[in-house]
C-alpha cells in the first residue's frame, strides 16, 4: 500500500457525473475503499440538476484527495478532456458515476503499470444489475488469448481487443502516454459512444498494454439514464467512426495493420447500434451505415478474412441486396443457434447455409 501524496498522486482517479444522485455514494465509495491510498479522484460535475453536487459536497468535506471541478453541461466528452489537462497523477484511471470498483482495483492496476512498464494495463468487469435483485455476471473482455501479457495491439497478430467492449473504465494510463499522443475524447454536444475513437486510439498507439484477466469494476446496466439507453443519439456512432478514420488516415504507418480491423470495428458497432434501436429508426440507421460501408468496400477496405465467415455474409447482403438484409435483419433476436440458422437461412437461403456451414467445418478442420 502506498502512502497519500497530495502535491504528487501516482493516481489520478476521472469521476464525470451528470445527474446521477442515485449511484453516486456507492460510486465514491469505492474510491474511499481502495487498498491503493496515493490517488487524487476529480470529480467533473457538468452541470448536474439534481442533488449531485451536495454529494460531491460531502466528500470534498471528508477526504481532501477529493477535488471538484464545477462546469457547464457541455458533454462527456468535454468533461473528460478537462479531467485529463487537470490530471496530476503519473497515471489516469476512469470510473463512471454509476459504476463502482472493487476494494483492490487501483493496487492491481498500478502494480502492473509499474512492473511492466505499461502504457495501459486493461482489466476485466462484471455486469452489474440492482434491481429487481443483486446480480453480477462476469464479462471476461480480458480472453485468455490476451490474459498476463504485455503487447503492443496494433502490431500483434491477436486483435482480439480492437472487436471488445470499448469499456475505457477497467484501465489504468499512463498520462504521459496520453498527453504525448494528444489522446482525448471527442467533444460533439449531447453525444454517447465517446470511448469508442479513445479506446482505438489507445491500442493503436500503445507500445506497451498489459492484459489482466481480473474483474475490477461492476459496470451497472440497469440505470435508465445511460445513453446506450437514448435513441435520440442515433448517429453519435458515426462521429466516433470518422473521428477514427481520421485518426488512421494521419498515421500511414499504421494502416497495413489496422485498416481492415477499422472497417470490422465499424461492422461490429453499426449492426449493435441497430439492433437496439425501433424499427423505424434502424431503417434510417442502416441507410447510413449501408453508405458507409459501401464507400470502405470500394476503397478496398473490406478484408474477408479479418470479418469472418458470417460477418462477411452479412456485410455483403447489406451492401448488395439492402431490403433483403433489412428483412431478415428486423425478425433476428440474436443469441440462438436457432435464431442464427433464421438469420442466414432469410439472408441467402439453402446455398448459403451450405455455404457457411461447409467453410466453418473446413476451419474446425484445420
Amino acid at each position: 500500500m502506498s502512502e497519500t501524496t497530495a502535491q504528487t498522486p501516482a493516481i489520478s482517479v476521472l469521476v464525470p457525473i451528470y445527474n446521477v444522485e442515485r449511484y453516486l455514494a456507492e460510486c465514491l465509495d469505492s474510491l474511499l475503499a481502495q487498498s491503493f491510498t496515493d490517488f487524487e479522484a476529480i470529480l467533473i460535475n457538468d452541470g448536474s440538476t439534481d442533488g449531485s453536487r451536495d454529494i460531491i459536497e460531502s466528500y470534498l468535506a471528508r477526504d481532501n484527495r477529493f477535488r471538484v471541478i464545477d462546469k457547464p453541461n457541455s458533454g462527456y466528452g468535454a468533461s473528460m478532456n478537462r479531467g485529463l489537462d487537470e490530471a496530476r497523477g503519473s497515471y489516469v484511471a476512469i470510473l463512471e458515476s454509476d459504476d463502482f470498483f472493487e476494494p483492490d482495483a487501483l493496487e492491481l492496476l498500478h502494480d502492473i503499470a509499474v512492473k511492466e512498464n505499461a502504457d495501459v494495463v486493461k482489466a476485466s468487469f462484471w455486469l452489474y444489475w440492482s434491481t429487481p435483485e443483486e446480480r453480477r455476471v462476469p464479462f471476461n473482455l480480458v480472453t485468455p488469448s490476451l490474459a498476463g501479457r504485455t503487447m503492443c495491439p496494433a502490431t500483434d497478430p491477436d486483435k482480439t481487443i480492437f472487436y471488445q467492449k470499448p469499456s475505457i473504465w477497467s484501465a489504468l494510463y499512463r498520462r504521459a502516454f496520453l498527453d504525448d499522443n494528444k489522446i482525448r475524447f471527442l467533444e460533439t454536444p449531447g453525444a454517447s459512444y465517446q470511448d469508442a475513437s479513445f479506446s482505438f486510439k489507445v491500442f493503436a498507439l500503445g507500445k506497451r498494454v498489459s492484459f489482466v484477466a481480473t474483474d475490477i469494476l461492476s459496470y451497472r446496466q440497469d440505470n435508465e439514464a445511460s445513453s446506450v439507453n437514448n435513441p435520440g443519439k442515433v448517429y453519435c456512432v458515426c462521429d466516433e467512426y470518422a473521428e477514427m478514420e481520421r485518426f488512421l488516415a494521419e498515421h500511414p504507418e499504421l494502416q497495413g495493420e489496422l485498416r481492415g480491423v477499422l472497417t470490422r470495428m465499424k461492422f461490429d458497432s453499426y449492426m449493435w447500434n441497430a439492433e437496439r434501436l425501433s424499427e423505424d429508426l434502424r431503417a434510417e440507421f442502416l441507410v447510413r451505415a449501408r453508405e458507409e460501408l459501401l464507400a470502405d468496400r470500394e476503397k478496398g477496405y473490406v478484408d474477408q478474412e479479418i470479418l469472418g465467415v458470417y460477418k462477411y455474409a452479412d456485410l455483403t447482403y447489406l451492401l448488395d441486396e439492402p431490403d433483403r438484409f433489412a428483412r431478415a435483419f428486423n425478425s433476428y433476436g440474436g443469441g440462438s443457434l436457432a435464431k442464427n440458422l433464421k438469420h442466414y437461412s432469410q439472408l441467402g437461403g439453402l446455398s448459403l447455409m451450405t455455404k457457411m456451414l461447409a467453410q466453418r467445418f473446413s476451419r474446425s478442420l484445420s
